[in-house]
């Protein structure tokens, strides 16, 4: 745990309130450590990697240069310094971060939308007071906690009332290895007013050397108003020896609607969690994802939604690929709460695997304590149709395209569910 936690400078230590917050986020952290076996909620994913003293935090340094490699390969140094960020084919609002800090953006954004680097938005937004670690159990998340001693590196985006954003906000993390086991955290606060609507992605990425370790840590605090809309797409494809944890945390009032998909397909540890409160009625969140994955990984879905009101509805579909060695980890879980009458909630998780080492845990978990609700959950695994694999032989096709084929067809019905079509086609090239 120690490794983790780190001195380091960080902006706006003379701001009471922002310091107060990290010294609550340390404290929860230390109190709770690392997840074990023990910790329910990690029982089938433990982070083991991170128990070692050696990863880095850096400081805030010129980003024009790296000026810090402790490379010795040619090729690694040559590839630091050009630092070369490509861009996502899909037309957008881009914000990219370098290995985990904010480079400068200068998108000309429409009236109404707001996007500040999180150290702009302390020092000249009050607003952000209302938002920043509201919403984050960290007594009950120990890597939130971990995010939020360490607050600084993220974006607060900001949509007024109404306003109904024509692109969407696309946001890239490059990660590159010119840094030797390299750790930081990603803290980014999404507010959607009253009657507004955007699109949201999420990419994170990796180049340079292929044996490359470092740590993401990513928290979302995102805030849904009455008859609001967030579409929030993520695509996970970091380097294989990499760790990547996210959690998103969202609240959706009145008539207002959450709708994700996330796509993880890289890292050797990785877990993304999405925690939903419907605070009102009729709100409503669609939470699906996919996992593909080979080797020796581990990736974990984890989702919660609490309907807390009446008249809520959530959907949750999820559908995983494993081969090789790897596991596969998906814990589901829909809470009732006593006055959500006339509530629906459903849940449904399908995995496939590739190997007779492939591992896959499921827990799905429903906590219903209201009459008059519609509930359900379900969980399948299994592989790839024999008879289909050899009809498609059969008929000259070999036997790597006819798996692609079956896969392919596999994930249609979530792919399908994308309404973006620029989003839906480049998810579906990048599996």
């Amino acid at each position: 745990m120690s490794g983790l936690l780190q001195e380091i400078k960080l902006f706006g230590d003379n701001i009471p309130w922002l310091e107060a917050l990290r010294e609550k986020g340390k404290e929860a952290f230390m109190t709770q450590g690392l997840p074990t076996a023990k910790t329910e909620a990690w029982k089938y994913t433990r982070p083991r990697d991170l128990q070692t003293d050696d990863f880095v935090m850096y400081e805030n340094e010129d980003t024009e240069e790296c000026n810090h490699c402790s490379c010795e390969e040619e090729e690694k140094k040559d590839a630091c310094h050009h630092r070369e960020i490509k861009n996502i084919p899909i037309e957008g609002y881009e914000i990219n971060f370098y290995n985990g800090k904010l480079q400068h953006n200068h998108s000309e954004l429409p009236k109404g939308v707001f996007i500040q680097s999180l150290p702009e938005a302390i020092i000249y937004n009050d607003e952000i007071k209302h938002y920043l670690g509201k919403i984050v159990d960290i007594n009950n998340y120990p890597f939130a906690a971990l995010n939020t001693a360490y607050i600084e590196e993220g974006v607060f985006i900001h949509i007024d009332k109404g306003i109904k954003l024509d692109k969407p906000i696309i946001l890239i993390n490059h990660t590159h290895s010119c840094h030797e086991n390299l750790y930081y955290n990603i803290r980014n606060v999404i507010v959607a007013e009253k009657d507004s609507s955007l699109e949201f992605l999420e990419v994170y990425k990796y180049s340079g050397i292929e044996k490359s370790r470092y740590f993401a840590n990513i928290v979302n605090e995102i805030y849904i108003g009455r008859n609001a809309k967030i579409k929030h797409y993520k695509l996970q494809e970091e380097a294989f020896k990499a760790v990547h944890i996210a959690l998103s945390q969202v609240k959706v009032k009145e008539g207002g609607e959450y709708k994700s998909f996330c796509m993880q397909k890289g890292a050797n540890l990785a877990r993304n969690e999405t925690k939903v409160q419907l605070t009102e009625e009729k709100a409503k969140a669609e939470v699906n994802a996919a996992y593909l994955m080979n080797g020796w990984a581990t990736i974990d879905t984890t989702t919660d939604i609490e309907h807390l009101s009446p008249e809520t509805c959530s959907n949750q579909l999820v559908k995983g690929i494993v081969g090789g060695d790897a596991k596969g980890v998906f814990q589901g879980k829909i809470h009732i709460a006593p006055d959500a009458v006339k509530t629906e909630g459903h849940q449904l998780h399908k995995a496939l695997l590739l190997s007779d080492r492939a591992e896959i845990d499921c827990k799905p978990e429903l906590e219903i304590y209201a009459d008059d609700v519609k509930c359900s959950h379900g969980a399948a695994s299994g592989e790839l149709d024999a008879e289909q694999l050899f009809y498609m032989r059969s008929r000259g096709i070999d036997e790597d395209t006819a798996k692609q084929i079956l896969i392919e067809a596999y994930l249609e019905d979530l792919f399908s569910q994308i309404d973006n079509e620029q989003i839906r086609e480049w998810l579906r090239v990048s599996k």
